[in-house]
């Protein structure tokens, strides 16, 4: 009998190719080139021994598609498929729709330690209490990673240094039984580096691809990690928010994506952009997955000072707001100032109304924000203020050589001018490059101006006029065209209402409603702060009365 772990040892040996003994740190062209090493040579799991054996292609293709956490947690308890053959299944379909065919550019990087991780999970007896055992995970590339693969917000300039730990969230994910599956794409820099970026381009992963129509725009800059769970690359994948970042992709994809409370969960470990609006949150298919994916993330980090009210008050497990009768005696509040920008989004809209108040709830329709007009140049400001504080920090923690400051990467990009912008330039970072200390009385009043008018003064008065539980409005259209000419991150949508929420550090979830001429559209539920409980368990409810989602491809059955 061989034991467990010592066949893991010896079938990585066996088939792992003579270049993994080189540096580990290479592009994902070059890892995935190499994923025929992903092949088994031992059979089936059973006890302390081990005997490998793939389930095939054939049928994975239908017990894993669109596979949902729970789902995967059965199918590893009942022994339809391991782990490793679930990894496997998934990178098929990222060589073969990413990488190939339509060519997504959705994942920026493959984990080379796929194969040790997925087969040391197969090798445990019982994932215990663990709510993601076995499950693959994407995350951002602006998310740290103490291993073998690149951390970089899309940029070339960090190919060459490394972070020194596991994001907080990268660290909650493992010790959940995740299986870190590789990096998502990104609008570099998460948008910060230029107003001109397009949504889902990166200097060093390219452009990302609708997942429903790939000449149209994802949005960003979460766009990796909604295209990768929409085309089915994934189970679920992490996204980080500063302003849309998640609503964005979530609706322009047809997912699912929660942008939580700031405080909520920790932002260590991601490289950042404005401090005072900075989160991550989950990004998946079903709102039960999202809301497992959040309670794994959620928590107290003594590295970011915002976690701090969790200390004593732990996060709930949100799987416990996954009633269908949620919406019974809501009120909900339709903020119809944020839409009337696309008759065929209003008509969604309508039918989303309905479906709420055939699930009990109480509709105000319409209600409205006095202070919808929060400047976009204090947003800006904050940003670039914060961008220049927070850039110089997190430099300082990678290990290796590149740049170390904001005129470092200014200087890089210069430098490698015709790979990092060929399409647009670095006018923001070199604005904030000018900006002074965070104790500039022009930063500070604009940062409590935006914080006041967006949440005491903006949401809060909203939802306290009507007795509101949650207010409701469209984030975007459908996707647009692919333009770096004419860019346009929100599809259409109102950019005052992407930039609302953050401002005022509340929660945000975002779902889908329907599709127009095929494309998705999604709905947004908001709410004051610390709410996502009950926004959780309102967009459940919808969700299930709804079903409004459809697949890539699937015609829609009206």
């Amino acid at each position: 009998m061989v034991s467990c772990r010592s066949a893991v040892a010896l079938m990585i040996t066996m088939t792992r190719p003579q270049a993994e003994t080189a540096p580990v740190r290479r592009h994902f062209r070059a890892r995935i080139a190499s994923a025929t090493w992903a092949r088994p040579v031992l059979a089936g799991i059973m006890g302390g021994s081990m005997l490998f054996t793939a389930v095939p292609a054939a049928d994975m293709a239908t017990a894993a598609r669109e596979a949902s956490i729970t789902g995967i947690q059965q199918a590893l308890a009942e022994h339809q498929y391991t782990v490793t053959d679930l990894a496997r299944f998934y990178l098929a379909r990222i060589d073969a729709i990413d990488q190939h065919g339509p060519t997504l550019h959705s994942i920026i990087e493959i984990n080379p330690d796929w194969l040790t991780l997925a087969r040391d999970l197969d090798c445990r007896n019982r994932p215990g209490r663990e709510l993601l055992f076995g499950v693959p995970v994407l995350i951002k590339d602006n998310i740290d990673t103490a291993d073998h693969m690149h951390t970089t917000a899309g940029s070339l300039a960090f190919l060459d240094s490394s972070p020194q730990r596991d994001a907080f969230i990268g660290r909650r994910l493992r010790a959940a039984g995740a299986l870190i599956l590789g990096k998502a794409n990104l609008s570099e820099w998460a948008g910060q580096r230029s107003n001109y970026a397009s949504g889902g381009w990166s200097g060093r992963g390219g452009q990302t691809r609708n997942a429903y129509a790939p000449d149209r725009s994802p949005a960003g800059s979460s766009s990796g990690s909604a295209v990768a769970v929409a085309a089915d690359l994934t189970a679920v994948a992490i996204g980080t928010d500063t302003g849309g970042s998640i609503a964005g992709p979530a609706s322009a994809n047809g997912v699912v994506g929660i942008r939580p409370t700031v405080g909520l969960v920790s932002r260590s470990g991601i490289i950042p952009i404005a401090a005072s609006y900075d989160t991550a949150g989950p990004m998946a298919r079903t709102v039960a997955d999202a809301a497992t994916l959040l309670t794994v993330i959620a928590g107290y980090d003594p590295d970011d000072p915002a976690t701090a009210r969790l200390k004593d008050q732990p996060p709930p497990d949100f799987r416990l707001a996954l009633k269908a009768d949620s919406l019974k005696g809501a009120r909900i509040g339709v903020l119809r100032q944020y839409a009337g920008f696309n008759p065929a989004v209003d008509e969604l809209l309508d039918r989303v109304i309905a479906t709420l108040r055939a699930q009990g709830a109480v509709v105000i329709d319409p209600v409205s924000i006095s202070t919808k007009g929060i400047p976009e140049s204090d947003i800006n400001l904050i940003d670039e203020y914060e961008f220049k504080d927070g850039i110089a920090r997190y430099l300082a923690t990678r290990r290796g050589p590149g740049p170390k400051d904001l005129a470092g990467l200014i200087a890089f990009d210069e430098q490698h001018a015709s790979a990092e912008m060929p399409y647009f330039g670095q006018d923001e970072f070199i604005i904030s490059q000018h900006r002074g200390p965070l104790t500039d009385n022009t930063y500070r009043e604009a940062l409590e101006r935006t914080r006041r008018l967006a949440g005491p003064e903006g949401i809060d008065v909203a939802l306290n006029k009507d007795h509101l539980d949650a207010l409701i409005a469209p984030p975007a259209g459908p996707a647009p065209l692919i333009d770096y000419l004419a860019v346009n991150y929100f599809a259409a949508g109102d950019a005052a209402l992407a930039e609302l929420s953050p401002a005022a550090g509340y929660p945000r979830m975002t779902v889908p409603m329907g599709l127009v001429h095929g494309l998705p559209v999604g709905i947004t539920f908001l709410g004051t702060a610390w709410s996502e409980f009950k926004l959780i368990g309102f967009a459940y409810a919808f969700e299930q009365a709804s079903h409004f989602r459809r697949r890539p491809g699937e015609v829609p059955v009206e």
